[in-house]
């Protein structure tokens, strides 16, 4: 027999993740389950769950909703965004294995990676996965892992998910994707190729700021199991509650996702046009790296932007501190605005040759557009703008 939720759309998958599985009193909203044990049928034969560190039937029904949505075998979902790329690292590399990321990828990624390489847990090699040849020789080494992060943070390039998979796998590594900028509303990495998804479901996911939570979505069903086995050995997973918060988040996915795209595309507008701001970077924009192929490979182009300042250092500084809407803060995704200073934030744990290889000067601001009135956005930047 069919499975009927194979046919729903994203926005219905994301709203009914875990409606009407309570069996016991017939809640609609699925309930909280924090128990960390469980008790067995009989000796020698658990239940479906046994220990929470496992898995906890809260966190079970956001992996089934994150695995619909990104059209996945299995998910799981780890205490935060790091913690997915982590477990990724430790459960697939050994020390002769190479990882090859993006140059320009976020911050804690780059450092994650960098940092074990250093300690020799594994091999790390950051190219620009936008250049052929570099791209080329990279893969010429044979990885393990390829990492790919599009649209990239902050500068939002984007490139080829389903190329880059393609010549991946023809040298046997497999092709993981975070997918947090655009979410599975907006982007389908494993459609496109790749192997494993990746989410800092901090951001959009959950929506609101209030939880940390990390997941990853697999296309095959026995590395989802391989690697489930080391997130119960180094206890990677999160709390029922954080569970029970996301996947309520997860609801209003859809629908935040359109609206923060509709402001975001009119905050760049302003941006664009605006006399004091030197470079702004969005996928819409036909000059962005990788516009032709974000109208290809993305059904939008979301909501996070980056631009750069004009006129002096100094100009920085005044500009945030005149803000009154945008927060300050380096997180994403959220219902509220917040503006980033990657340089000083995000990614302030790499080098300043990293940043300065990556295109992250120290004038580059990105912002992340929430769902306030979009008048009230711009009314704010026009008056924090004019003061410098």
């Amino acid at each position: 027999m069919a499975n009927p939720t194979e046919s729903l759309n994203q926005g219905t998958i994301a709203v009914r993740g875990g409606l009407n599985t309570d069996e016991q009193y017939g809640s609609v909203i699925p309930v909280i389950t924090p128990s960390t044990c469980y008790r067995y049928h009989e000796f020698a034969t658990p239940r479906e769950f046994d220990y929470a560190r496992k898995s906890n039937p809260s966190r079970r029904l956001v992996e089934e909703t994150v695995a619909k949505l990104e059209g996945g075998a299995d998910a799981i979902l780890t205490n935060c965004g790091m913690s997915a790329i982590h477990l990724i690292s430790i459960s697939l590399l050994t020390p002769n294995d190479l990882v090859v990321a993006p140059h320009d990828c976020y911050g804690g990624s780059y450092r994650l990676f960098n940092s074990l390489s250093q300690r020799g847990y594994f091999k790390a090699k950051f190219v620009d996965q936008s250049d052929p040849v570099a791209l080329k020789e990279a893969l010429n080494l044979k990885p393990k892992l390829v990492l790919i992060e599009t649209p990239s943070n902050p500068l939002l390039r984007v490139v080829d998910i389903y190329e880059i998979a393609k010549q991946a796998h023809e040298v046997g590594a497999l092709v993981l994707v975070d997918n947090t900028f655009m979410t599975p509303i907006l982007q389908k990495p494993l459609a496109l190729g790749a192997d494993i998804v990746t989410h800092s479901c901090t951001k959009f996911l959950n929506g609101h700021s209030d939880l940390l939570a990390g997941i990853l979505v697999f296309k095959d069903q026995q590395l989802a199991t391989d690697v489930l086995w080391w997130a119960n050995n180094i206890g990677t997973l999160t709390s029922s509650f954080d569970s029970f918060l996301l996947l309520r988040g997860l609801r209003t996915l859809s629908a935040r996702i359109t609206l923060q795209q509709i402001n975001a595309q009119k905050v760049v507008e302003f941006l664009v046009n605006h006399p004091k701001i030197a470079n702004v970077y969005h996928p819409s924009l036909p000059l962005n790296h990788g516009h032709e192929i974000a109208k290809k490979q993305q059904k939008g182009f979301g909501s996070l932007l980056s631009f750069e300042l004009a006129g002096k250092a100094e100009a920085l500084p005044k500009f945030l501190k005149a803000l009154n809407i945008f927060t300050l803060a380096q997180s994403l995704g959220g219902v509220e605005s917040l503006i980033c200073h990657p340089a000083t934030m995000t990614h302030s744990g790499i080098t300043a040759e990293a940043r300065k290889t990556a295109g992250i000067s120290d004038q580059l601001l990105r912002i992340s557009v929430g769902l306030e009135d979009i008048s009230d956005l711009l009314n704010d930047l026009q008056q924090a703008l004019a003061v410098i």
